[in-house]
């Protein structure tokens, strides 16, 4: 390992996979490699199909294309070099690679987790305030919240470089994990890490924390919308336009939190990674199978392609 004069950085890290199931790497990739063509390709129709269906251009697609969009990003960000880790053994990734890949990561996803926060806020509107919805979610209140999204993704994010680049590294440079995890990076330092635990509780709170507690108080008042409605069918329609969205909170979040309380070296390293592919993946499925408008747009465009058969049962 070499190190700078001054800031005495390794010239690389060495990133291990899965510690305890490196036998098993090649057989880990088929359902991971599955799952990242399933979250290339669906989240990139999801895109497509909003980005070129003017019916589509309504805040709650526009949203649900952001998603998509970070979905993207994230598991693009995270995939690539973890297969050629379970493929061919290349663990090597130079330490600016490695920085560039914990921001990206973290800043990803606190501006997913504000999408999210972003999409419960637009079924509040259309719950509470259905009259107003289209006076209340501009083109320009949605463009605002997309500039919020990135802009507070860098900048909560942005500290962490700055923290990790300040540490000194003397001896060992491998990363237990497929990616490089911050709090990983951090433990190699030779040097006090409290101001980087600090920030990393700051920053829980500031994105997630404050976001769950945000999407929270928001279905609560939707709940309490429509369970005043006068008919059964009323409440269950106005259910119904939010159970993709809970779907996908659920899937984001809970993982999340779970792999704070699991401590073990292989299984902990494991449902993060899964966490990281399984709802990109899932997503454009949820929305696809449950959201009337793209599952009838995307049943036209395979009709209008000759797979008939398939449009059929996409609509069974």
């Amino acid at each position: 390992m070499t190190a700078t004069n001054h800031t005495f950085h390794p010239a690389f890290f060495l990133l291990w996979g899965i510690p305890g199931l490196e036998e098993l790497h090649i057989w880990i990739s088929i359902p991971f490699c599955t799952m990242y063509a399933v979250a290339l390709g669906g989240n990139s129709l999801l895109i497509i199909i909003i980005w070129l269906e003017h019916s589509l251009h309504e805040p709650m697609y526009l949203f649900l294309a952001m998603l998509a969009l970070s979905d993207l990003l994230l598991s693009s960000t995270i995939m690539p070099k973890m297969l050629t880790i379970f493929w061919f053994q290349d663990k090597v990734i130079s330490f600016q690679a490695c920085m560039t890949q914990m921001f990206s990561v973290i800043a990803i996803f606190v501006m997913e987790s504000t999408v999210l926060l972003a999409m419960a806020f637009d079924r509040y509107v259309a719950i509470c305030f259905p009259l107003r919805y289209t006076m209340i979610l501009t083109p320009s209140v949605i463009r605002k919240i997309v500039g919020f999204s990135v802009t507070r993704g860098l900048l909560i994010t942005s500290p962490f470089i700055f923290l990790v680049e300040r540490l000194p590294f003397c001896g060992n440079n491998i990363i237990a994990d497929t990616y490089c995890v911050q709090t990983k990076i951090s433990k190699l330092a030779c040097a006090d890490i409290t101001a980087n635990n600090i920030y990393t509780l700051v920053l829980s709170f500031l994105s997630t924390g404050l976001d769950v507690i945000l999407i929270s108080i928001s279905y609560t008042f939707i709940l309490r919308a429509v369970f005043r409605l006068p008919s059964r069918d009323a409440q269950l329609k106005s259910l119904g336009t939010c159970s993709s969205h809970v779907c996908v909170i659920l899937m984001f979040y809970l993982p999340a939190y779970m792999t704070v309380l699991i401590n073990h070296m292989y299984y902990g390293v494991l449902l993060t990674n899964l966490y990281l592919i399984v709802p990109p993946a899932l997503n454009p499925i949820i929305y696809g199978v449950r959201t009337k408008q793209i599952r009838d747009h995307i049943i036209h465009k395979f009709s209008k392609l000759g797979l008939g058969s398939s449009a059929d049962s996409l609509r069974g």
